[in-house]
């Protein structure tokens, strides 16, 4: 019989990393609100759709690293 795998602190970890970026660019967009407000409307709009968007991309490393260890992919065979 094996044993079932034991618990990494990968997940935990991760999700606690997720949530502190998630934090960090909240109060890092907020706080350049001050100075965005006075931009056009569609300009302010246009910033805030990108900065909306922004965050998500360090976390393809990031879900990869907590499902297996590694930010990397392994490279890819050759034939």
């Amino acid at each position: 019989m094996t044993k079932p795998d034991q618990p990494t602190f990968r997940k935990p970890l991760g999700m606690f990393a997720i949530l502190l970026l998630i934090f960090v660019w909240a109060v890092l967009i907020a706080s350049a609100s001050t100075y965005i407000t006075s931009w056009p409307t569609l300009l302010q709009g246009i910033f805030y759709l990108i900065a909306g968007l922004v965050w998500i991309f360090p976390l393809r490393p990031l879900l990869q690293w907590m499902e297996t260890g590694r930010f990397r992919p392994p490279p890819k065979p050759t034939d």
